[in-house]
């Protein structure tokens, strides 16, 4: 019988190198697919990563500009915030690409299912046998190490980042631990700034 094959929206992060692997070993040949919007990494590293958990080939397309044209300046224009409190960086560069796991995996449903009613989408968070088996990330990253899949997460590190041309966010973790003071190689946008000393009267 001839491989299913399927095209996986592939950041190669945790979840979705897990993913990865999950597919093949549930007989899939799979294409992994990359959207550059800007989030500065190494796509040779990437595509490298793909092809080492065992995927068919990898594409990575540039989609920079739509963006920018389709989402990013119709967000300035109409200032555009969740809550009014919370910053849409990562939530705009999800139409272009279309991948992930929580929330997102909502989005790449609901994003394609607009664009092709006729195809069929595969979301794991929605398999009863896979959530049993990756109930939380410890799984995840102990299903990466028996496997062999190179991740950047670790279990000293176990959250993930999510980047673009504007923003950078970060989940799980110990940053899901409000008291816990993120730590400072997180802060690859911005510049930290010391306060100035208190100034003491003399008089």
């Amino acid at each position: 019988m001839a491989s299913k094959r399927v095209c996986l929206a592939y950041s190669g992060g945790l979840d979705t190198s897990v993913i990865l692997a999950w597919l093949i070993e549930q007989g899939y040949t799979v294409v992994a697919f990359l959207a550059d919007v800007g989030q500065n990494e190494d796509y040779d590293a990437v595509k490298a990563k793909a092809a080492k958990i065992g995927a068919e080939r990898m594409i990575i397309e540039n989609l920079q500009q739509e963006l920018v044209d389709e989402l990013v300046w119709p967000a300035v224009q109409c200032n555009a915030v969740y809550e009014d409190a919370y910053m849409l960086g990562t939530s705009l560069a999800r139409p272009p690409r279309m991948h992930g796991q929580g929330n997102d995996q909502v989005r790449f449903e609901l994003a394609w299912r607009a664009l092709d009613q006729t195809t069929k989408t595969i979301i794991p968070w929605r398999i009863p046998e896979f959530c049993e088996r990756f109930a939380g990330r410890q799984a995840l990253l102990d299903f990466a190490e028996a496997k062999g899949v190179p991740v950047t997460s670790t279990k000293a590190k176990p959250y993930s980042m999510d980047a673009n041309l504007i923003h950078c966010s970060y989940e799980a973790g110990m940053l899901e631990q409000p008291e816990l003071e993120p730590p400072a190689d997180m802060w690859t946008m911005t510049v930290g700034m010391s306060l100035p000393p208190p100034i003491t009267s003399t008089t």
